[in-house]
């Protein structure tokens, strides 16, 4: 028996940057975080030889060709694993949907316990660039890179992207104090609503490609995450929720479905009740909202969002790692 955790990300600025309708024309950038929200994934020996799945639903098979699961059979491919193997998964919050990397965590994880399941360590990097030629490569899904990355480096970033499809990670780097001040003045309250981000990035990843007025707009997303980074090394959180709205009006700009009136309405009410700003998690259209706040509006705020669940975190230091092998 094998298991993996892996970490689930809140991205701060400059997401949509890590697609390749925009990093090909200019360098993205994004600031993510890992939290300690997990995808757990179990491995074991099958004794009969067939392949068991558990996730959502239940499959049964005997050739990977079978499992209708794309990102489990891409992963028993590349990894070389070919049956008598049960594979179940758990995450700590609804999995799909909510804007926090779930998939990409998921398919991280995966190939992590896979690796171990044969007894090979594989590091950050590897675990990274395979969950993403499975994820944008071989399966087309109009994402970028960011979640594979913090999902399996972990900490917290500042992520670049460049032309030639490298990936630089650069911790921040901050004060101890500075990251728990951060941690304590953020609020995260989960909307209840789920939704496929694919095409809503579908259409951002073609507006990229072909309106030079979005690449613009992008580009001053991929500015606000370099001006994040030099806030925070000189532990300087005067302008982190500023940071954040600017970049969520921008975001709405990139592709039709970002926000809806409720999602406006709940954003609104945050900003009159003493939050300094905020963003959607994710693509976009649902999930997890998050805002920036002083401590002493914190109350305030989750009263008059109590149609909304408050959910505390806080940041993760590590990346996938295998948790249990017996």
């Amino acid at each position: 028996m094998i298991i993996s955790r892996t970490p689930l990300r809140i991205s701060f600025v400059g997401g949509g940057s890590d697609i390749a309708s925009f990093y090909h024309h200019t360098p993205g950038a994004v600031i993510s975080t890992a939290i300690n929200k997990y995808i757990y994934i179990a491995v074991n020996r099958q004794f009969d030889g067939r392949i068991f799945v558990n996730y959502s639903k239940t499959e049964i098979v005997t050739n990977i060709s079978d499992i209708e699961n794309n990102l489990v059979r891409e992963a028993l491919k590349l990894t070389g694993v070919t049956g008598g193997i049960h594979i179940a998964s758990v995450a700590d919050i609804p999995s799909e949907g909510t804007g926090m990397g779930s998939s990409s965590s998921y398919i991280a994880g995966l190939l992590n316990a896979l690796y171990a399941y044969q007894g090979k360590h594989v590091n950050a990097e590897k675990l990274a660039r395979e969950a993403c030629q499975i994820e944008i490569d071989i399966l087309k899904k109009p994402i970028g890179k960011q979640d594979q990355y913090i999902a399996a480096y972990g900490g917290f970033q500042y992520i670049k992207f460049n032309a030639d499809d490298s990936v630089y990670i650069n911790p921040i780097i901050c004060k101890i104090e500075t990251k728990k001040t951060l941690e304590k003045r953020l609020l995260l309250f989960y909307t209840g609503i789920t939704r496929s981000a694919d095409p809503i990035l579908a259409e951002q990843t073609k507006n990229m490609a072909s309106q030079t007025t979005k690449r613009k707009i992008m580009t001053k997303m991929v500015h606000l995450a370099e001006k994040m980074q030099n806030a925070l090394n000189k532990n300087n959180l005067d302008t982190f929720g500023e940071m954040l709205h600017e970049n969520w009006i921008l975001k709405k700009q990139m592709a039709e479905g970002v926000s809806n009136p409720q999602i406006d309405k709940w954003y609104g009410t945050a900003l009159k009740n003493g939050a300094i700003g905020g963003k959607l998690l994710g693509a976009g259209g649902g999930g997890f909202l998050l805002f920036y706040a002083p401590e002493k509006k914190h109350n305030k705020i989750i009263r008059v969002l109590s149609d909304l669940s408050c959910q505390k975190f806080s940041f993760e230091p590590q990346g996938s790692k295998i948790i249990f092998i017996d």
